[in-house]
This record gives structure tokens, sequence and C-alpha cells, in this order.
């Protein structure tokens, strides 16, 4: 589950904070970034990414 998590969480952070880092990180300190970027990523790992991940990887950790 731990590898699957990482597997989920790395793209899906990688992809926010490349379209919202240039945008945010100007106009904003460090800590209200990652504010922002968790309550995205957050959400999307919980009811689009890990779920897609579950279907396609249940087999295996369900084993």
């Amino acid at each position: 589950m731990v590898f699957l998590t990482w597997l989920g969480i790395w793209p899906t952070i990688t992809a926010v904070l490349s379209l919202l880092l240039p945008v945010l990180l100007p106009r904003f300190p460090l800590p209200v970034v990652t504010l922002l970027v968790t309550a995205m990523v957050v959400p999307l790992m919980g009811y689009v990414v890990m779920p897609l991940l579950l279907r396609v990887f249940g087999p295996w950790v369900h084993r």
C-alpha cells in the first residue's frame, strides 16, 4: 500500500506543482503554496487517483 500511495502521490504532486507553482510562488509564501497544493492533492488522491490505482493493482494489493 505504501508503494501504491507513493505511485499516486508523486505524479499528482508533480503535475499540480508544475501547473501552479509559477503562478502561486511569486504571490504567496511557501507555507500558503503548500497549503493550497495539499488542499488539491488530497481530494484528488482520495477520489480519483487511489480508486484508479486500486482498480488496476487490486489483485496485487489484496493477495
